[in-house]
């Protein structure tokens, strides 16, 4: 099989693509459920931090309990879990009781897949594709993570932080003094902006996971993508801020999560990092 993988480039692709329609699957209980786990290791916390005892709850983690219809309950089988065909086939209803169902997962287990063979045709066969597409499947869950809650949690920014140090022991995206120099250098410039903005209006611009996404995104690439990540960012963020604002009436004081523009940066670092570079580094 490996060695099919490695001599038919359009296996590959097909593969990854399969894998990232799977992984899509899953990533959507992440982003359903990490950030009620959290909520749930808040409350216990803070009951405990007041002496309180917190009260007793069933087990909720990624895996339990099964996925089930929120409206009636009805638990999600196998075969109404594959990846895009199920959705299409069961025409966007719950098959209990014909609650409509999100376009939203369908449309991230694609986007998954369609990154993921992207990914195997930029890269090829090898352990750079492997790395990219964990890289790529970390910031599909924190993009809508942040879309939903305005949140971008320490149980993936860090190990993908961390992940882009070891990965790059061996010279991966860019060599280890770049990519250390690239993590602190990420934190630092939103870190100074963040206070920057706090000090002149005493209110706060961005959250502290924002700072963690790009110091991430640094220990993928190195310090030197850093100037084009941020500038796509901010100005994919103020156009659609702009145009929310214009045509949807979206209040100035209304937040926009930042993490998903950084996320399309981290992106075109991925596939355009050398060429991005170039422009403003001979």
């Amino acid at each position: 099989m490996l060695e099919l993988l490695r001599e038919q480039a359009a296996f590959f692709i097909f593969s990854a693509t399969l894998l990232g329609l799977l992984v899509g699957s899953f990533l959507n209980v992440v982003i359903h459920r990490l950030p009620r786990m959290m909520q749930a290791a808040w409350d216990r916390d803070h009951a405990e931090s007041i002496g309180e005892t917190p009260a007793p709850a069933p087990t909720y983690n990624l895996v339990v309990p099964r996925s089930a219809c929120p409206t009636c309950g009805h638990q999600i089988t196998a075969l109404e879990n594959i990846p895009v065909l199920s959705y299409l086939f069961l025409r966007g209803r719950c098959a209990g009781c014909q609650a409509p169902i999100s376009l939203r997962y369908p449309l991230i287990e694609a986007l998954t897949g369609a990154l993921s063979g992207l990914v195997a045709w930029h890269f090829g066969f090898g352990g750079t594709a492997l790395a990219a597409m964990l890289f790529t499947f970390a910031l599909i869950a924190l993009t809508f993570i942040d879309f939903d809650t305005f949140l971008l949690p320490d149980d993936i920014t860090l190990p993908l932080l961390w992940g882009g140090l070891i990965f790059n022991l061996g010279g991966g995206f860019t060599d280890l003094h770049s990519a250390v120099v690239g993590a602190v250098a990420g934190y630092l410039s939103l870190w100074s902006v963040y206070w920057m903005f706090k000090l002149i209006t005493g209110k706060e611009g961005m959250g502290y996971g924002d700072f963690k996404l790009l110091a991430a995104i640094g220990a993928w690439f190195g310090w030197q993508l850093l100037p084009a990540v941020i500038l796509l960012s901010s100005l994919v963020g103020s156009i659609i801020g702009i145009g929310l604002m214009l045509l949807a009436r979206h209040g100035r004081n209304v937040p926009i999560p930042f993490g998903p523009y950084l996320a399309l940066g981290g992106i075109a670092a991925l596939f355009f990092g050398p060429q991005l570079a170039h422009l403003y580094l001979p």
